[in-house]
């Protein structure tokens, strides 16, 4: 049986007397693709934060499988060390671009910047890498030394991914990545994300509140609510056979709008 790339164990997060994240446990395979589903305040976007330690829990642990096999406690790695898992191991995708891209640097700085974090330094070999990656999320070459903010949001959005996924991580956190995007855009956006994650053998935690978004990207799904996993289990079960009561009126509510 193949170890789990993340175990997390009983995680529970306060912000002053109000409990926002209770109890939660998971474990997240190698290549597996993952959704956190839920309302608006459910506590799915605090748990994605308690996973990529962007927010340390009030109590739980966290274990992540090293590239060398060993597994490392999260919530006792020092800020550097999180911090170095971030910028190589692990992606995160915001829902808004602004929040994971440079701004007012090029298309090409935004995914070089990345590759220079782990210690590229050759000037030509980090264009071509990025000529590579833009032309992969379908970005022309020529728009290179373009800046995000000369872009749609459709296009920031793959440029982030672009960058996020440079240095080949094992692991990518998705805060709503299509989210604010018009249809035809999540569209064309999905079908990018489904195929990059495959190909690259990733492992994907998503949140979404979309069931079109939850169906089309993930294997498994984990239904929330007032910071409790309510159902879990593989998506196509979930979505067409809940059993949980609050799953069920989750589901049909959505599918009645």
């Amino acid at each position: 049986m193949t170890a789990p790339l993340v175990d997390i164990r009983a995680v529970s997060h306060r912000f002053g007397q109000h409990t926002v994240l209770n109890d939660v446990s998971l474990q997240i395979e190698p290549g597996s693709y993952t959704i956190l589903l839920g309302p608006s305040g459910s506590g799915k976007t605090t748990l994605l934060n308690c996973l990529s330690t962007r927010l340390l829990p009030s109590s739980g642990s966290a274990s992540y499988r090293m590239r060398d096999g060993q597994f490392r406690e999260l919530y006792r790695m020092s800020e550097a060390e999180r911090r170095f898992l971030m910028r190589t191991d692990w992606g995160f995708v915001h829902q808004n671009p602004a929040d994971g891209l440079r701004m007012t640097v090029s298309a090409g700085a935004n995914v070089g910047e990345r590759l220079m974090a782990v210690g590229d330094r050759h000037y030509g070999k980090i264009r071509a890498t990025a000529v590579d990656w833009l032309s992969r999320v379908e970005i022309d070459e020529d728009r290179i030394d373009d800046e995000p903010r000369a872009f749609s949001g459709g296009m920031r959005q793959r440029l982030q991914i672009a960058r996020n996924l440079v240095t080949g991580p094992r692991l990518v956190f998705m805060d709503e990545p299509t989210g604010g995007l018009d249809v035809s855009v999540q569209a064309r956006l999905l079908d990018l994300l489904r195929g990059l994650v495959t190909d690259l053998g990733l492992a994907a935690i998503v949140v979404t509140h979309d069931l079109a978004v939850a169906r089309l990207l993930s294997q498994r799904m984990m239904v929330m609510k007032d910071g409790r996993v309510v159902e879990s289990g593989l998506t196509d079960r979930v979505l067409d056979d809940p059993r949980a009561p609050y799953t069920q009126l989750l589901v049909s509510s959505i599918l009645q709008v």
